[in-house]
């Protein structure tokens, strides 16, 4: 007996999983319950008082007279504007910022040049230059303040004393050059950060492209100015970013070494003078927005660079 093919009966083919529905709105809110108090708490620490500067900084306050509070308009924003000390401090800001930004990350490359080769004790020596920028910025603004620039004990000033003798001379580093002075201070505390951004980009290089251009007979300066620089300039562009972020803030160091005298006053200082000192919230207020806003223009700048870093590393 022949049995055909189209006798023999073929299991029926099971019908596709259907997609799961869809969370109900009463589920979606239960998985989001956990995050609201941390979401409450952050709104509240931080917008609300930024909502009352902004809303401050639109009226005429000043307790020394406050039978004259009212409604100000951009009256405060065009004394931000126009007003001489501002426009000093806000100088003085930029250079500050720049000249810590850009000499913190070349003593930041150099040393992360060097702590990228291996050596006995290089966790070690690692962790000792890391230091700097873990220390409390007041207190590191006392460090130097009193331990290095004093003329009297200071380490500087004792330093020249040992090499040329008791007749050497002994200056007044504040006094002589003040803006140097927290520019150096700043410098100290801040290369750690940018050398341990740049560390990190020296060690994601490919190796087998370094590896093979020294085969191929390149220097050392030819491999650093054709593969390692190119590589790094994204992570020199987010730590000039990042960098630029918290020193345009910068408060203590300034208040500590100089107190905002001898042409130092940056734009937070001359904000805290405005605001305790001369007593006039709303005017302090208009130029803490400024700030504000000069620093969330940095941060998109910076936020790009992060997120083109994550795409070429995803790559």
């Amino acid at each position: 007996m022949v049995t055909t093919v189209s006798s023999v009966q073929t299991p029926p083919k099971k019908a596709p999983p259907k997609p799961p529905r869809g969370l109900s709105s009463a589920a979606r809110w239960a998985r989001r319950a956990p995050l609201l108090p941390a979401l409450i708490f952050t709104i509240a620490v931080t917008q609300l008082p930024f909502v009352a500067t902004l809303i401050i900084s639109f009226t005429q306050w000043n307790s020394l007279a406050p039978e004259n509070r009212g409604f100000a308009g951009l009256d405060n924003y065009i004394a931000v504007i126009t007003d001489p000390n501002l426009r000093s401090s806000v100088l003085t800001t930029v250079l500050l910022t720049a000249s810590v930004v850009l000499i913190s990350l070349v003593l930041g490359l150099g040393i992360a040049l060097l702590l990228d080769r291996k050596f006995r004790g290089r966790g070690l020596v690692r962790t000792m230059m890391i230091a700097p920028f873990l220390v409390v910025p007041v207190a590191a603004a006392l460090l130097w303040k009193h331990a290095l620039y004093n003329p009297e004990y200071g380490l500087f000033n004792g330093v020249l004393k040992w090499i040329f003798g008791e007749g050497a001379a002994q200056p007044d580093w504040i006094s002589t050059m003040p803006l140097t002075a927290v520019i150096a201070a700043l410098v100290w505390q801040w290369t750690p950060f940018m050398m341990l951004i740049l560390l990190a980009g020296l060690q994601s290089r490919p190796q087998d492209a370094v590896e093979a251009a020294f085969i191929d007979g390149a220097s050392g300066f030819q491999v650093f100015r054709y593969l390692t620089l190119p590589h790094l300039r994204q992570y020199l562009e987010l730590g000039g970013l990042l960098g630029s972020i918290y020193i345009v803030q910068n408060f203590d160091a300034v208040f500590t070494i100089t107190s905002g005298g001898l042409g130092t006053a940056n734009l937070p200082y001359t904000i805290y003078q405005t605001f305790y000192q001369a007593h006039d919230y709303g005017q302090a207020s208009a130029a803490g927005v400024v700030v504000v806003i000069g620093s969330i223009l940095i941060a998109s700048f910076a936020l790009r660079a992060v997120s083109s870093l994550l795409r070429d590393e995803a790559k």
